[in-house]
C-alpha cells in the first residue's frame, strides 16, 4: 500500500492505494488516525510514494480548479454489504446535484432505512470520488461532514458554480 498527502483548498488530504494500485482511502488529513482509516490503512503510512498517487492528485487537482466532474481512478472502499450499497448509490449522484439520505434510501429499496445510509454515509473512506458530500438533510440542510459543515457547503459551492460554467 502507498500513501501521500495532498494539500488542497479545503485542507490537506491522505490518499491510501493499494498495492495494485486502487485508491482505498481519501480522506482529510486529521482523520488518518481515526477509526474512519483501517489498520491497514495506518501502516500504509509508513510508504509514502508520490509517484503512485499522481494520477490521483492530478484528478483532485482538477476537480479543485473546477475542470473535472468525473473521475477515472479505480477504487477499492472496504466495508460491509450495506455500506458498499450506499457508497456505489452516492457514485450515481450527479456532479452539482444533491440528494437527501431518504432519497437515497427509497433507491437502495430501504424506504425506512435513512439513519443507517447516514451512518454509512459517514463511514466513507474515500471523500470526494464517493461523493458523501452530495447528502443533504430531509430540509435540503447541510447535515455532517468530515471535514466540517463549512467544506461541505464550498464543496457544493464548487460544483455548482462548474454546472453553471459547463
Amino acid at each position: 500500500m502507498y500513501y501521500d498527502c495532498m494539500e488542497t483548498p479545503f485542507g490537506e488530504f491522505t490518499i491510501v492505494l493499494s498495492a495494485a494500485g486502487a485508491l482505498t482511502h481519501l480522506v482529510f488529513a486529521e482523520e488518518i488516525d481515526t477509526r474512519r482509516v483501517g489498520a491497514a490503512a495506518r501502516a500504509a503510512a509508513r510508504v509514502h510514494d508520490r509517484s503512485a498517487t499522481a494520477n490521483v492528485r492530478q484528478q483532485l487537482a482538477e476537480y479543485f480548479a473546477g475542470k473535472r466532474h468525473t473521475f477515472s481512478v479505480p477504487l477499492a472502499p472496504q466495508g460491509t454489504t450495506f455500506q458498499l450499497q450506499v457508497w456505489a448509490q452516492l457514485q450515481q449522484i450527479a456532479y452539482g446535484q444533491t440528494r437527501t439520505y431518504d432519497d437515497l434510501a427509497r433507491q437502495l429499496g430501504k424506504p425506512r432505512a435513512a439513519r443507517a445510509v447516514g451512518a454509512a454515509n459517514g463511514q466513507n473512506p474515500i471523500s470526494i470520488l464517493i461523493p458523501c458530500h452530495r447528502l443533504v438533510g430531509s430540509s435540503g440542510s447541510l447535515t455532517g461532514y468530515a471535514g466540517g459543515l463549512d467544506a461541505k457547503r464550498r464543496l457544493l459551492e464548487l460544483e455548482a458554480a462548474g454546472v453553471r460554467s459547463a
